[in-house]
């Protein structure tokens, strides 16, 4: 079963529903998943997936979840309330609703989306190395940067 053309040109993700939360459902707990998983209902719980990187996670306009979300794919066009954690691409569509942090490596955000919270963009560890030895080659202080990048001196 697919679900619709959401997913955008050059993704990887499996856009097979392998389970499915239907609009009259309420899930109490946490659910762990692989493969792909479309939201109808309501989840008040964690969303979680095995390190599969192909998993997926999609939330219709009348799906809604209550806790952290930690899925490489996610294509949402409902609620979270809580963190999100998308290690591949996280897509937010016109009705998305986040209240609380995103943390992406690619992000697509249709117009109306809104995050209440902060984009946390999150790099690949490999490619964070080289930015240590350009800061001058001592261990890499995130304080530091952080200020170095907002423009802040020490002293």
């Amino acid at each position: 079963m697919k679900f619709g053309n959401n997913v955008t040109k050059g993704t990887t993700a499996s856009t097979s529903v392998d389970t499915l939360i239907g609009r009259q459902t309420e899930v109490l707990g946490d659910v762990r998943f692989s493969g792909g998983l479309h939201v109808d209902g309501k989840i008040k719980g964690k969303v979680l997936t095995s390190s599969e990187k192909s998993s997926s996670l999609s939330v219709s306009e009348s799906g809604a979840i209550e806790g952290d979300v930690r899925v490489p794919h996610i294509v949402l066009n409902g609620t979270v309330i809580g963190d999100v954690h998308a290690s591949e691409k996280i897509t937010l569509a016109a009705k998305a609703r986040v209240i609380g942090n995103v943390y992406y490596k690619i992000i697509e955000m249709e117009g109306g989306a809104q995050v209440n919270g902060q984009l946390v963009h999150e790099a690949n560890p490999s490619l964070a190395q080289p930015l240590d030895l350009a800061s001058g080659g001592s261990e890499f202080d995130e304080l530091s940067e952080a200020r170095r990048v907002k423009g802040f001196t020490n002293g």
